[in-house]
C-alpha cells in the first residue's frame, strides 16, 4: 500500500484518512476495458439490456473528450485505476451479518449502530458494493422501497428501467458515460403516492482501496404527493496515489411531490470527485439540493433541477471549502421548460491556504417557460492572499416574461474585523472561526444537526492558520 506517511497528514485534520487491510472477494485488472464490464455483468447476473448499455457507454467514454473549460483533469491516468473491487459478496440487511472487519471500519467512521435508530433506512457501501442496506419496518409497510441500485434493478425492473438513464444518459458527459459503463452500488428509492417519508434515508460511501474508481448510481423516484429526505456522506483514505469518484444521481419528483437530497462529501485530497446530479420536477413539485463539498483533489459537481411541469420549484444550496492543493469547481443548474416555475441558488465558497474555489452556474429559461422567477446568490470568502475564487455564471433567457436576479460578492477576513473581535478579548483563531461560521450559516442551518456540527468542525480544522 502506498499510504501517506504520518508527516503528510496534519494530526486531526482528516480523521477519515485511515485505511484497512480488507480481504478482496472480487478484483479485476486495472483499466477501463470491455472485459471488465463482462466480468461485472457475470458476477452480478445482470440482464442483457444492461450489459449492452454498459458496453455502449464505455465506447462513448473512450471517444468523448473533456470540455475545453474543464482544466485540471487531463492528468488522470485511467489505466492506473481499478474499476471493480469488493470485499463482500452481497449486501446484508442485519448489521451483525456484515463482516467484522468492515463493521470496524464503519465504527471508526462513527457510523454506529445507535445511529440507525434515528434513520428510516441506512446503507453502507465500501468500494464497489453495498455491505449493508436496511429500512425500518414502519416505512416498508407503507410501500417505501430502499435498496441498493443493483437490487432495485432485479426486484423492481419496470420502475427501474422506466427511469434509469432517462435524465442523465451516457452521452451527457464523459464521466456520466464512465459511470454508466462501470456503475455499482448506490441506492434505489421509490416513495409511493401520498407517502411522506419524514425519517431520513441515509447512505455512507467509503473508498478503501488504493487507485480505485467508485461509481455508485443513485435513482430516486418520488411519486405523486410524496416526500423523501435522502442523506449522503463520503470519505476515503489518504494515499500518495490518486483515486476516482464518478457518481451519477437521478431524481424524479412527480406531481405535487417533494424531495430533499443532502450531501456532505469529505474526500481525501488524492480523490478526483466528478459527479453528475440531476432532478426532473413535474407539476408543482419541489426539489431541494443541499450540497456540501470538502476535501478532494478536484471536485466537479453541479446539482441541477429541470422544471418540466408547471409550478415546479427548484432550490440548490451549495457550500464548497477549498484548502491547500484543492480545487472545488462546484455550482448549480436551473433549467426551465414549463411556465410559472421558480428557482433559487444560494452558493457559498471558502478558499484558504492557497486553495481554489469556483462557482459555475447555469440558469436557462426556455421561451415556453413564461412567468418564471429565479434568484441567484453567489458569495465567496477568501482567507489569504495566495487563495483564489472564480465565478462563471451563465444565463440564457429566451423571451421577455421571466424575472431573473443575480447577486455576487467576494470578501476576505479583514484586519478591521479581526481587530474588532480581538479587542473584545477573542483569540485570533476563534475570531476567524466566528467570521467563517457566520458566512456559512445560511447553508449550515439547512443541514441535519449532526451534519451541521461536523461540517463546522471540518471547516474550522481546514481554516486553522489561514490568516496571519
Amino acid at each position: 500500500m502506498s499510504a501517506a506517511s504520518p508527516d503528510q497528514v496534519l494530526p486531526g485534520a482528516y480523521k477519515e484518512g485511515f485505511h484497512d487491510d480488507l480481504k478482496t472477494v472480487h478484483n479485476v485488472p486495472k483499466g477501463p476495458t470491455h472485459a471488465v464490464i463482462d466480468y461485472v455483468c457475470d458476477v452480478k447476473g445482470e440482464p442483457d439490456w444492461m450489459r449492452q448499455f454498459r458496453h455502449r457507454s464505455l465506447d462513448i467514454f473512450l471517444k468523448q473528450d473533456l470540455p475545453a473549460w474543464m482544466p485540471g483533469l487531463r492528468d488522470i491516468d485511467y489505466d492506473a485505476i481499478t474499476y471493480y473491487m469488493s470485499p463482500v459478496n452481497k449486501s446484508a440487511n442485519k448489521w451483525e451479518d456484515v463482516p467484522e472487519e468492515i463493521r470496524r471500519t464503519y465504527d471508526k467512521l462513527g457510523i454506529a449502530k445507535e445511529e440507525q435508530k434515528l434513520l428510516g433506512g441506512l446503507g453502507a457501501q465500501i468500494d464497489s458494493e453495498m455491505a449493508y442496506h436496511n429500512i425500518q419496518d414502519s416505512l416498508s409497510k407503507k410501500g417505501v422501497i430502499f435498496l441498493s441500485c443493483d437490487e432495485g434493478m432485479k426486484q423492481y425492473p419496470d420502475i427501474f428501467k422506466e427511469h434509469f438513464a432517462k435524465s442523465i444518459p451516457p452521452e451527457d458527459n464523459k464521466f456520466a458515460a464512465l459511470n454508466s459503463a462501470f456503475w455499482s452500488g448506490g441506492s434505489f428509492v421509490y416513495i409511493p403516492k401520498g407517502v411522506k417519508c419524514d425519517i431520513p434515508l441515509s447512505v455512507y460511501f467509503r473508498i478503501n482501496a488504493e487507485q480505485f474508481g467508485q461509481f455508485e448510481r443513485t435513482l430516486i423516484v418520488c411519486d405523486d404527493d410524496s416526500f423523501c429526505h435522502y442523506v449522503e456522506g463520503c470519505s476515503a483514505p489518504v494515499y500518495t496515489t490518486h483515486s476516482l469518484h464518478a457518481a451519477v444521481v437521478e431524481i424524479f419528483v412527480k406531481d405535487h411531490a417533494r424531495c430533499r437530497y443532502t450531501t456532505i462529501q469529505n474526500w481525501s485530497t488524492d480523490v478526483y470527485n466528478l459527479v453528475t446530479k440531476r432532478a426532473f420536477l413535474y407539476k408543482n413539485a419541489i426539489m431541494e439540493w443541499v450540497d456540501g463539498n470538502l476535501g478532494s483533489k478536484r471536485t466537479v459537481k453541479y446539482p441541477s433541477c429541470y422544471m418540466v411541469g408547471e409550478g415546479a420549484h427548484g432550490e440548490i444550496l451549495s457550500l464548497a471549502s477549498a484548502d491547500k492543493g484543492m480545487w472545488q469547481d462546484a455550482g448549480a443548474k436551473l433549467v426551465f421548460y414549463a411556465p410559472n416555475c421558480t428557482g433559487r441558488i444560494n452558493s457559498k465558497s471558502i478558499s484558504g491556504h492557497g486553495g481554489r474555489a469556483s462557482y459555475r452556474g447555469l440558469v436557462q429559461v426556455n421561451e415556453e417557460a413564461r412567468n418564471c422567477r429565479v434568484q441567484v446568490n453567489c458569495d465567496a470568502l477568501i482567507l489569504d492572499p495566495v487563495s483564489r475564487s472564480d465565478t462563471y455564471p451563465v444565463m440564457e433567457i429566451d423571451g421577455n416574461l421571466a424575472t431573473v436576479e443575480h447577486e455576487a460578492s467576494v470578501s476576505n477576513v479583514s484586519e478591521e474585523q479581526l481587530f474588532y473581535l480581538m479587542s473584545r478579548g477573542i483569540k485570533k483563531e476563534d475570531a476567524v472561526s466566528m467570521i467563517v461560521n457566520g458566512f456559512i450559516e445560511p447553508i449550515v442551518k439547512e443541514l441535519p444537526m449532526e451534519f451541521a456540527v461536523e461540517i463546522n468542525r471540518l471547516i474550522n480544522l481546514q481554516m486553522e492558520g489561514s490568516v496571519g
